[in-house]
């Protein structure tokens, strides 16, 4: 909730996926119509929307300088933020920068982006990075921001993305959060020596002791993490001493119920390079939706191993809206047949030219170029309808649990600095303007237990 990104790589994603789709078509009849510009699927338009309306509540008709901040060392190399300042400049009375800690001054009590007033800024990092560029740099411009509610998101908002939370979520709060979050939340305990109740409700006498014995069907997880860094997927294979060991002398970690890989796996039509064929690849999907005040805005839709992280080595999917009357299932195995007739050759060169226009683009990330799917992820208007529900529940359960937490009932779960929690305290979020996100491992209707 702090930082949440991938609004621009998806709809770069999206021009490939068109691209890729109409070259398919010129080459084999594949019998399903889809659309993959559906208004949607992009959350740029919405988050700046969302930007922009923090800037009216605020300052109301009077001039945009909104500023999106980042780490100075990435400032030139992740292409979202710079083409998401280039997006705001094209509107018309609005200016946008892309901006360092150092980059930032006070004067006469406000706070000034390269000597000009900045009225509304996205900071793309947390609280705890924050903290650490405070031992190099003069970090009081950005606590001014947030002390005067400049600063979307909300510094308030980011304890709700603790993964503690999920504990209460469920039980805790019972009645108070939406059937929804409560369903869709996997069993989840912070990971110590604890007394607690495991996914069907059995006694356990001590956590640590009871995950080892259980480990193929658990995941341990930094409650703070991000980029898939420092998980731990349970595999009967594996022994779980190094894990839990791991887990515990790190501190702040989750274990968590592990979603059957089923659930959250399709099949993608994939090269053999060497033996110069195709074949019928499993690989991992998740959905992350980007909503606002507004309601759902968009997503990202991932792809890759375990986890499917783009920091971790995963890529994007473009996404669909599967506009025949048939099952996704059925289209998607239409797809793959498809370009499995289409055969090596033809597929490799469409690849070629999509990579191509894919370098152009810039669609790279901190470890280099972004894999792409050659096969979209297929929604349907149901679909579309189910997960605008679910956002605007999401909101609102976010909404009560950032007073919980304010109230002091949930600093067992969300466990940050005493500084973090100090920002934190500064910038209430009560369900203002603001850019949240959920990633979720959710079936479509094609996954491979779907097939089962």
């Amino acid at each position: 909730m702090g930082s949440p990104g991938g609004w621009d790589y998806q709809r770069i994603v999206q021009l490939l996926g068109k691209m890729t789709w109409g070259l398919i078509l010129e080459n084999v009849d594949v019998g399903v119509d889809i659309d993959f510009d559906y208004p949607q699927i992009n959350a740029v338009p919405g988050f700046a929307r969302m930007l922009l309306r923090a800037h009216k509540n605020i300052h109301g008709q009077n001039p945009v300088h909104a500023v999106l901040l980042a780490e100075t060392e990435t400032l030139d190399v992740v292409l979202e933020n710079s083409n998401f300042v280039d997006y705001l400049n094209s509107f018309d009375g609005v200016k946008a920068s892309l901006a360092g800690p150092e980059h930032l001054s006070l004067k006469n009590g406000k706070v000034c982006c390269r000597g000009e007033e900045a009225t509304v800024f996205f900071m793309d990092f947390n609280l705890n990075v924050l903290l650490k560029i405070a031992g190099n740099e003069d970090i009081g411009p950005i606590k001014e921001a947030i002390r005067q509610g400049i600063l979307v998101n909300p510094r308030g908002m980011e304890p709700l993305g603790a993964k503690g939370l999920f504990e209460v979520v469920a039980e805790r709060c019972g009645d108070l959060v939406s059937e929804d979050s409560r369903e869709h939340t996997p069993w989840t305990r912070q990971f110590y020596s604890r007394k607690t109740t495991g996914p069907r409700g059995e006694p356990i006498e001590d956590l640590v002791a009871w995950t080892g014995e259980h480990w193929e069907n658990l995941v341990l997880k930094p409650a703070h993490g991000y980029s898939g860094h420092g998980i731990f997927i349970g595999n009967e294979k594996e022994d779980s001493r190094k894990p839990v060991e791991t887990a515990l002398d790190a501190g702040d970690y989750i274990v968590q119920q592990k979603i059957p890989l089923g659930l959250w796996s399709e099949e993608n039509t994939w090269p053999l390079p060497e033996e110069k064929t195709l074949f019928l690849k499993e690989w991992q999907t998740d959905f992350r939706c980007f909503i606002t005040d507004e309601g759902l805005q968009g997503f990202l839709a991932r792809f890759g191993g375990v986890p499917t992280n783009v920091g971790s080595g995963g890529g994007i999917q473009p996404i669909a809206i599967l506009k025949n009357d048939m099952s996704p299932r059925t289209a998607v195995d239409k797809i793959n047949q498809a370009l499995i007739k289409l055969g090596y050759q033809a597929v490799m060169q469409i690849q070629e030219e999509v990579n191509k226009k894919a370098v152009e683009m810039g669609l790279t990330y901190l470890l280099g170029p972004i894999m792409i799917s050659f096969r979209p992820r297929l929604l349907t208007n149901d679909h579309i309808i189910d997960l605008n529900q679910y956002a605007r529940n999401i909101w609102n359960d976010a909404v009560k649990l950032e007073n919980l937490w304010r109230k002091g009932q949930l600093d067992d779960v969300v466990q940050i600095s005493e500084k973090e929690k100090e920002l934190a305290l500064m910038q209430p979020w009560q369900g203002g303007p603001a850019l949240m996100v959920s990633d979720g491992l959710f079936s479509f209707g094609a996954d491979l237990m779907e097939r089962e």
